[in-house]
C-alpha cells in the first residue's frame, strides 16, 4: 500500500482540480475522512459546498447520495422504509439515500429536530434501525453536512448533541479575485467534476484509516490536548465548553495530519492547526458573550495563544 501522505496527496490534488483556492479547507476534508469522521460544512451558498462532496466521492471512487433537506422531510425519507412486496408476500426494505458511503446533507438545519435526528444513529453507529431491524452502513461512511450561517428563518438549528458528532467544521469563504476568474475560465466549456477521476479505492482508504492509529502521540502532547480542551470550559466567556469527544476527535485528527506530513508522530503544531475547526463547533458562548458577538473561534484561538506547548520554556 502507498504510505498515507502519498494517499492524501493525489486525493488532495484531484480534489483542488475543482476547488480553488482552497487548500487548507480541502486539507481538512482529507484529515476528516482518514479519521473516520464526519464535516460540518457551513457557509454561503455558492461557495463550492456540494462540488467539495461531490469531488470527494469521484476521486474515491465511493457511491455518493445527496439529501436536500426540508421542513416536510420525513426520517424515513433518509433511513428508508419497510414495505409489503404483494407478490413475495413479504416485508422488505427498501433504503434511503444514508445507504450510500459519502452522503450529502444538504441545508441540514431546514429539516425538523425529529429528522434530523435520524442521522445520530448512522454518524455515531455507523448502523440504521428500520421498523425494530439494524442495518450495517457501508464502509467507509462519511455525512458532509451543509448549513447557511446567514438565512435563520425557516430553519431548526442542530442540538448540541449532534453538532458533537460532527468531526470538524469547515467554512470554505469567498475566493480570492485571481481565483475567482480562474474558475471562470475553467467552465467556460464544461465542469470541472467531469474530469475528475477516481485516484483511490476503498480498500486502500480503510487501509490508511487502520494506519493512521499507529501514529505515535506522546504523553505530553496528550496532556496538551485535554489541557487545551479543558481550558475552553473554564473559558470567562463560555457557557459550555468542548466535550471528551472533542479531545478524542482532536486526538485523532491530529494522527492523520501527521501521517499526512509524512511523519510517524504527533508534534503540538499538529494540534494547534486542527484545534479551531475540531473544537469551536463544541462551544457555546455565554448569553453575555454573545450579545458582544464573541466568536467561538475567536475563543479557541485565544486559548491556544495562552496554553504553554509542551517542551516550550516560559516566557
Amino acid at each position: 500500500m502507498d504510505d498515507i501522505g502519498t494517499v492524501a496527496q493525489r486525493v488532495s490534488d484531484s480534489v483542488n482540480q475543482v476547488i480553488v483556492g482552497k487548500r487548507d479547507a480541502v486539507e481538512l476534508t482529507v484529515v476528516a475522512l482518514l479519521s473516520n469522521g464526519h464535516i460540518l460544512i457551513e457557509d454561503v451558498p455558492g461557495v463550492g459546498k456540494t462540488t467539495l462532496a461531490k469531488a470527494m466521492a469521484q476521486s474515491l471512487g465511493l457511491s455518493f447520495s445527496r439529501v436536500q433537506f426540508t421542513p416536510d422531510m420525513l426520517p424515513s425519507d433518509v433511513t428508508g422504509v419497510t414495505i409489503y412486496n404483494q407478490k413475495s408476500q413479504e416485508f422488505e426494505f427498501r433504503a434511503g439515500p444514508v445507504m450510500s458511503q459519502i452522503l450529502l446533507a444538504d441545508e441540514v438545519n431546514r429539516a425538523t429536530p425529529k429528522t434530523q435526528s435520524s442521522l445520530l444513529e448512522a454518524m455515531e453507529e455507523r448502523q440504521i434501525t428500520v421498523d425494530g431491524v439494524t442495518h450495517t452502513l457501508p464502509s467507509p461512511f462519511l455525512v458532509m453536512a451543509t448549513q447557511n450561517p446567514i438565512e435563520y428563518e425557516g430553519t431548526f438549528p442542530l442540538p448540541e448533541a449532534q453538532l458533537d458528532r460532527f468531526f470538524l467544521r469547515v467554512n470554505l469563504g469567498y475566493p480570492d479575485r485571481s481565483d475567482e476568474v480562474e474558475v471562470l475560465g475553467a467552465q467556460q466549456h464544461t465542469h470541472p467534476l467531469t474530469a475528475v477521476r477516481q485516484v483511490a479505492d476503498v480498500d486502500t482508504i480503510l487501509a490508511a484509516q487502520a494506519a493512521v492509529r499507529e501514529v505515535y502521540i506522546d504523553q505530553l502532547v496528550h496532556e496538551y490536548i485535554v489541557d487545551l480542551v479543558r481550558a475552553t470550559r473554564d473559558h470567562g466567556e463560555v457557557y459550555l465548553g468542548a466535550s471528551p469527544r472533542g479531545s478524542l476527535f482532536l486526538y485523532r485528527g491530529s494522527q492523520a495530519l501527521a501521517a499526512m506530513r509524512g511523519r510517524d508522530y504527533v508534534i503540538p503544531d499538529d494540534v494547534k492547526n486542527l484545534a479551531v475547526a475540531v473544537l469551536s463547533h463544541r462551544v457555546i458562548v455565554s448569553p453575555a458573550a454573545r450579545i458582544r458577538s464573541v466568536d467561538t473561534r475567536d475563543v479557541v484561538r485565544e486559548v491556544l495563544d495562552t496554553l504553554p506547548v509542551p517542551g516550550a520554556s516560559a516566557a
